[in-house]
């Protein structure tokens, strides 16, 4: 079943509220911006993680310096996982966190 468009946005905009909050709450100097359903995240270093919705394939898409990655919400686990390779976005995101801003950050239930 794919999900409504309303679905999709009110999963995408509590996934990005979700990690605003973890970014928040860490100790990294980081600055946040979220305009128009695009939440960027840029770190100390310069580096940058860009979350943005693909409302056409409801899917959430990831841009981090290693790469691009696209995630879709499985309904049964309740998470988004990478349709490459099935890696929740909780995973992609300490990884990435950690390449990019030297510190790995815990994002769970994502």
């Amino acid at each position: 079943m794919s999900l409504s468009e309303a679905r999709f946005h009110d999963l995408v905009d509590a996934t990005q509220q979700a990690i605003e909050d973890v970014l928040d709450d860490c100790d990294l100097d980081i600055d946040l911006e979220n305009s128009a359903g695009v939440l960027t995240v840029r770190f100390e270093n310069g580096s940058q993680l860009i979350f943005s919705r693909q409302e056409p394939l409801r899917q959430l898409w990831v841009a981090a310096r290693s790469g691009g990655f696209h995630f879709d919400y499985d309904a049964e686990s309740q998470r988004w996982l990478c349709d490459s390779n099935d890696e929740p976005l909780g995973e992609l995101l300490l990884r990435v966190t950690a390449e990019q801003a030297g510190e790995a950050i815990e994002f769970e239930d994502l």
